[in-house]
């Protein structure tokens, strides 16, 4: 900035000063990094004197003004030296969200406002830890209430949600004032409840109603997080779970001309529903003969009826397709983690919750196995996705679903096998202790009508699939064929041999089944005789 500029937009007289301040915002509207400004002291003379003018009642130039700070905010090199109890107060007053008087600030002026305040609570510790003492989050709050009555613009509501988003994601403690004490996750379901009331009449949303809900789902997220799965809700914040989940619901009902908008509202709404305790999913499957309670109605419309079982099971039909579409997404990526997580942890609450809805997605996830002349993890179907994952370097996914396939075969151990072949499953039956044909103790709970219904051309083929594999196996020669005992005792010493020098050179760890159905260590490959008596012990009993 050169000397004659900074004297002007210093001097204090506002005609002076305006075209500074235009000047200024152009010159900076796309620098992030103020090097030239801190290395001379000039940023803090600068943001101080910004700060005096809008505290002068008379000033008129609010706007560039507050556009300046917005830039400046940028560079954190000074912010938490610089910022002050007070100028904080100041831009809360006029973003609207200070002390609960009137506020006489221009939207145009809130809003700028609105955007200061998010930069500075992004860059500085000192105001996240102001914002927990000051009247922001109830600031927010308060106006979110007055939403109905009051014509706030969208840039306000917009920039109130991405204020309040900062707040809660940053500072738990704030997250937590405002869940508990506030109340904001009731006033934010009925926020979406508003919003898509205004929505109704076509149930489409236009861009910017999308953007907001967006904005408002995320702060829910915040505010559910750390919902624990293990403990059952107290009876009002089951309610309020409820309500949630009934708004999130009939979300999945509304349409956009903006496909890609649309996939950005699930993905919201599978991450808000990851927090969301399975007691609750039962709101996400309706009877079909019945009429929802609330004024917006479910719609004629055929395409957003998926008939089962007396059910309408339509958003579970988008989950599950949402599942498959971020499979193929997470061909393209490295990172499966951010795509699949969410999604995979949604339907194993959404099968737990309920018979009808394990029976369903199943339907659609594991149907009769037809072609199996394929292993299970090849292929573009979901089973296929499914098992292909399973033995990924990503555990939390290979793990996440294991269970999925797993609950689906209503942890069956010899279901899972033939659905996904016994190499595929070893991880999780190691995990839970189901080595060697062992029953899952969570097994009981389903009813014991078996689901299965094998088609003509799986029996076909039946007796040649290897269970390991998962598919079909061609005949093949016997390798022993033709050799005397003596031949085949020397080639099984020689395997042995082989086994134990890749054991000694810490290549392999050989193991045997211990009694916890876990897999235990053996010392020598040796051990691993004395499990055959038993085996064949075992496999004698099940012919």
């Amino acid at each position: 900035m050169d000397a004659d500029s900074l004297r002007c937009l210093l001097s204090g007289e506002y005609a002076l000063v305006e075209e500074a301040l235009i000047k200024f915002n152009k010159q900076n509207s796309q620098v992030f990094n103020f090097l030239h400004f801190t290395s001379t002291g000039q940023w803090v003379l600068i943001w101080n004197k910004l700060f005096a003018y809008l505290a002068d009642a008379g000033m008129p130039h609010r706007v560039a003004c507050l556009m300046a700070i917005k830039v400046l905010s940028r560079d954190k090199t000074y912010l938490n030296d610089t910022v002050t109890v007070e100028q904080l107060d100041t831009l809360l007053q006029l973003a609207g969200i200070g002390a609960p008087d009137a506020c006489e600030a221009t939207q145009e002026v809130q809003v700028e406002a609105l955007k200061c305040l998010s930069n500075m609570i992004f860059q500085s510790t000192k105001c996240q830890e102001m914002c927990l003492g000051n009247a922001s989050t109830e600031g927010i709050i308060r106006r979110v209430k007055m939403y109905k009555e009051a014509p706030y613009g969208y840039d306000i509501k917009y920039f109130d949600m991405k204020l309040l988003f900062l707040l809660t994601a940053i500072n738990c403690d704030i997250r937590a004032k405002v869940r508990d004490q506030l109340h904001g996750r009731v006033y934010l379901v009925e926020t979406l409840y508003l919003f898509m009331s205004q929505a109704a009449t076509f149930k489409e949303f236009s861009d910017k109603d999308l953007d907001l809900i967006n904005e408002v789902l995320k702060v829910l997220f915040n505010l559910t997080v750390y919902t624990s799965d293990n403990l059952v809700p107290e009876e009002e914040e089951a309610t309020q779970f409820h309500r949630l989940v009934s708004v999130l619901h009939d979300l999945f009902f509304y349409r956009t001309l903006n496909r890609d908008k649309i996939v950005s509202l699930h993905s919201n709404i599978v991450n808000l529903l990851t927090s969301v305790p399975v007691s609750c999913y039962v709101e996400l499957v309706t009877p079909l003969n019945a009429k929802c309670d609330s004024p917006l109605g479910q719609g004629d419309d055929a395409m957003t009826i998926v008939p089962f079982e007396g059910k309408n099971m339509y958003v579970l039909q988008l989950l599950v397709e949402f599942l498959r579409k971020n499979f193929q997404k997470a061909e393209k990526k490295s990172d499966q983690y951010e795509l699949l997580s969410p999604i995979l942890t949604v339907l194993i609450k959404a099968i737990r919750a309920d018979a009808i809805n394990r029976r369903y997605v199943r339907s659609v996830i594991l149907p009769p196995l037809r072609d199996v002349r394929d292993r299970p993890e090849i292929g573009k179907e979901l089973r296929n996705y499914l098992c292909s994952v399973l033995t990924s370097p990503c555990t939390q996914i290979a793990d996440l679903s294991a269970e999925l396939l797993f609950v689906l075969c209503k942890e069956n151990v010899g279901r899972m096998i033939k659905y996904t072949g016994y190499g595929n499953a070893a991880g999780l039956f190691a995990n839970r202790g189901l080595l060697g044909g062992r029953t899952a103790k969570g097994s009981e709970q389903y009813s014991s009508d078996s689901e299965d219904s094998d088609t003509e051309e799986y029996k076909q083929l039946q007796h040649a699939i290897n269970p390991v594999l998962g598919c079909y196996e061609p005949p093949k020669a016997n390798p022993l064929e033709g050799m005397s005992d003596e031949q085949k005792e020397y080639e099984a010493m020689e395997l042995v041999k082989l086994m134990d020098k890749l054991q000694r050179q810490g290549l392999i760890q050989p193991c045997k089944i211990g009694e916890d159905g876990r897999p235990q260590a053996v010392e020598h490959i040796m051990e691993l005789q004395e499990e055959i008596p038993e085996q064949q012990r075992d496999h004698k009993r099940k012919t």
